[in-house]
């Protein structure tokens, strides 16, 4: 019972991690933040993975899915510092763009209660096309950006454990299954088998 639980536990786990995954990624295409969409895109195939692993036996898999576990929380780290300009870093920079684009969090724009400005026409083509941040807005862009970095940081604590119990399952019935002669390919009645025919022989004799 308690297998089933831990496995059916981080099965949920990861259907979760999937939809609040799959929920940012379309926020940061929308926002062109060409690093967390490439970031995520990465998680979504582990997550993927860890699961396929839980419900197929795999534990190599699980095993991957707990190292990028801790590197998901460390890019977490790194995303929520750069939002709340920690250790001089500046979330009106281009770093996550890759410099390719002038675009920054789509929150900036469409927060909640925000009123978006349109520039001036006489800015030109290329002043038009940058983002504008609103104005009003209830929750400022940094904080909903360190808010979402800060839930997947908790899910991916909690899906590291939960991966760690999974691997230990696995290896215990492992174990269990090789010491009952699992994968023995001469079973133990095979070994007593040719002493027991020989008695009989005797005996007959």
């Amino acid at each position: 019972m308690g297998c089933c639980s831990g496995r059916c536990t981080f099965i949920f786990l990861c259907t979760f991690q999937l939809v609040t995954a799959l929920e940012r990624q379309v926020f940061d295409f929308l926002g062109y933040q060409w690093a967390p969409i490439l970031a995520t895109f990465i998680h979504i195939v582990v997550v993927i993975l860890g699961l396929f692993g839980t419900i197929q036996y795999r534990p190599r898999y699980v095993v991957v899915y707990a190292v990028w576990a801790a590197v998901w929380v460390t890019w977490n780290v790194f995303i929520i510092c750069f939002y709340l300009e920690v250790g001089g870093l500046s979330k009106d920079s281009e770093l996550l763009t890759f410099n390719l684009s002038r675009h920054h969090s789509w929150w900036r724009e469409h927060g909640l209660g925000c009123v978006r400005e349109e520039p001036a026409a006489s800015l030109g083509l290329l002043d038009s096309q940058a983002p504008v941040p609103g104005d009003g807005c209830a929750l400022e862009h940094g904080y909903v950006e360190a808010l979402h970095s800060a839930l997947q940081i908790l899910v991916a604590l909690v899906g590291f454990v939960c991966a760690c119990y999974v691997i230990s399952i696995f290896t215990e019935e492992e174990d269990s299954f090789d010491f009952i002669g699992g994968f023995d390919p001469f079973p133990l009645y095979h070994v007593h088998e040719k002493p027991s025919s020989l008695l009989f022989k005797q005996a007959y004799l």
